[in-house]
C-alpha cells in the first residue's frame, strides 16, 4: 500500500509576533537587532508582545535602560533584569530562558556577535519552550552593523529625529525568504506603536 507524503491541505504558516501588517517576527526563533538604535527597536518588539519580558545584558557595562524612555513603548514593569558577571554566561542565560517556555520575550544586549553554534542552540532551546506552552522570541541586540551568524532575521536601526517627531530608518538586512528592505519608521504618540513608510533599500530620510 502507497502512502502518500504530500498532502493536499495548505501548509500552517508559523505563528509570529506581529510589529506591524509589514513586520511579523516568527516564534520559536532568534533574531537580531543591530544599529545605534537597537534598544528602539527591542522595546517596540516588548510594546507589541504580552507578558513580561526578560532582559539579559553585561553586569560590567555600566549604562542601564532608562524608564523614562521606555514608557514611550512598554511599560518598564513588566522587564524582569538579568546582568551575569562572566561574558559566557550571557548566553547561558538566554538559552535557558528560551527553554523554560515561561517568558514570551527574551532579549539578549551582547557586547558582540555570537557565532553560528550558539545561536543553533538557541533556535532548539526555543523550540523545547514552545512545546511547553507559548513559543518563546529571543532577541539578540548586537552593536555596529550586528552579524550573528545562523538568526531567524537581521534588522537595523538608526535614530532619524526631526524637530519634535520620533523617527528612525529601519532595514531588514537579512531574512530566510524575504529580500532586504528599508522603511521610515514614525512615531506617532507613545505606545502607539511605529508607522512605516517605504524607503529605498539603503536610502536616508529626507
Amino acid at each position: 500500500m502507497s502512502t502518500h507524503l504530500l498532502g493536499r491541505k495548505p501548509a500552517r504558516l508559523a505563528p509570529g509576533l506581529v510589529l506591524h501588517p509589514q513586520i511579523s517576527l516568527k516564534l520559536a526563533r532568534v533574531h537580531e537587532a543591530c544599529g545605534p538604535a537597537r534598544r528602539s527597536f527591542a522595546m517596540w518588539l516588548a510594546g507589541q508582545a504580552q507578558g513580561p519580558v526578560l532582559w539579559i545584558s553585561p553586569a560590567w557595562e555600566p549604562g542601564q535602560l532608562n524608564p523614562d524612555g521606555m514608557m514611550a513603548f512598554a511599560d518598564p514593569a513588566r522587564f524582569l533584569f538579568v546582568r551575569p558577571t562572566r561574558a559566557e554566561d550571557l548566553l547561558w542565560c538566554m538559552e535557558e530562558a528560551l527553554r523554560s517556555g515561561a517568558i514570551p520575550l527574551i532579549i539578549a544586549d551582547l557586547p558582540g556577535a555570537p557565532g553560528l553554534t550558539p545561536v543553533r542552540r538557541m533556535h532548539l532551546a526555543a523550540e523545547q519552550g514552545g512545546s511547553m506552552g507559548q513559543a518563546p522570541l529571543g532577541l539578540l541586540l548586537t552593536p555596529g552593523d550586528g552579524g550573528a551568524q545562523g538568526v531567524e532575521t537581521r534588522w537595523h536601526m538608526a535614530a532619524a529625529h526631526r524637530d519634535q517627531t520620533r523617527r528612525w530608518t529601519l532595514t531588514r538586512r537579512r531574512a530566510r525568504a524575504l529580500p532586504p528592505v528599508s522603511w521610515l519608521a514614525v512615531q506617532s504618540r507613545p505606545r502607539a506603536g511605529l508607522n512605516l513608510q517605504p524607503l529605498e533599500t539603503g536610502g536616508a530620510p529626507s
